[in-house]
């Protein structure tokens, strides 16, 4: 049994929409089905009545609710106190950050940071969107960096978190470039041969990007999915030798573009697929409480103050 397994049905409980708490806990609605249903098989009992809307616990559903907000709490509690053993002496600053910006966005940004903010320690944990998401929400990290698109918006509380914007990126459809120059996939494709497609695997989140973009692409686009993982450093490598084509980040393909390796594709008509996506940093809203992390409040303040000025210059 897994503590997210618990912490799902706790949402599931006060929420009492599947959809919603789905949103909540940043995953799709499938997979959140299937989570409460593994808890469910764990338990040996059924702890949801589907046969109503609002959703309704059973009298064993009933019975969990209350003991998992125990458990929880016991949990949260456990790991504030070992975190203070952990703080004493050290102020590490802990980042929760997707795969793909710790690769492509977090080194750069640090070593430009250091010019500006000074030395400092920090801890960066990579992790899917979700659980990056997550670790910020339950407590886990100082501050979460992921992208931000108004099409795939991150359930992130305004009045709990606050926001800075710290850059852009844009991702866009790449494919191998052949020894002439030109790409070795054209774009839209035709129905009767649809182009290899290396998408990303379902729930990540560059891949619904990738989905709104086609969606809005002017012409339909014929593309045969023959390769999927979470991971755009994954799609990059297949796209080198020639697979398919991939929608990457363009920090991610920056030196295979200058090489001459990996060619941008876009529509016949010069259209682009490329998309514009804010890279944005959260972070609790401050306060005086236990665990405290005084270097990453003067982080904070050093971003906050540094988006304001270059907001102001404009």
């Amino acid at each position: 049994m897994e503590t997210k397994w618990l912490e799902d049905f706790v949402s599931l409980a006060e929420t009492r929409s599947f959809s919603r708490s789905a949103q909540l806990r940043h995953v799709t609605q499938p997979a959140f089905s299937r989570r409460i249903q593994s808890l469910e098989a764990w338990a040996g009992a059924d702890l949801v009545d589907r046969s109503s809307y609002p959703t309704r616990l059973t009298p064993a559903g009933e019975t969990l609710y209350a003991q998992a907000l125990e458990m929880l709490q016991s949990l949260q509690n456990t790991r504030a106190m070992l975190r203070g053993h952990n703080a004493a002496g050290q102020d590490v600053i802990q980042f929760a950050v997707p795969h793909t910006l710790a690769f492509t966005f977090f080194p750069p940004w640090v070593a430009s940071l250091r010019e500006t903010f000074g030395p400092m320690k920090s801890r960066l944990m990579a992790l899917n969107v979700h659980d990056a998401a997550m670790r910020l929400v339950e407590g886990g990290c100082d501050v979460l960096i992921a992208y931000h698109h108004p099409s795939q918006p991150l359930q992130i509380d305004p009045e709990r978190y606050d926001m800075v914007v710290l850059g852009h990126e844009v991702i866009a459809p790449y494919v191998q470039s052949m020894p002439d120059g030109r790409a070795l996939f054209s774009l839209p494709g035709h129905a009767s041969r649809p182009l290899p497609y290396l998408g990303y695997a379902p729930g990540a989140y560059l891949g619904g990007v990738t989905d709104w973009i086609l969606k809005q692409a002017g012409v339909p686009v014929h593309l045969d999915r023959v390769y999927e993982t979470d991971m755009a450093e994954g799609l990059k490598v297949m796209a080198l030798e020639g697979h398919g084509i991939a929608f990457l980040p363009r920090s991610a393909v920056k030196k295979e573009i200058q090489a001459g390796t990996l060619v941008e594709v876009g529509l016949p008509d010069g259209q682009t697929l490329a998309l514009s996506m804010e890279v944005r940093a959260y972070r609790e809203k401050t306060g005086a409480k236990p665990g405290f992390n005084s270097s990453a409040h003067q982080l904070w303040l050093h971003l906050t103050q540094s988006t304001s000025a270059v907001h102001s210059s404009r």
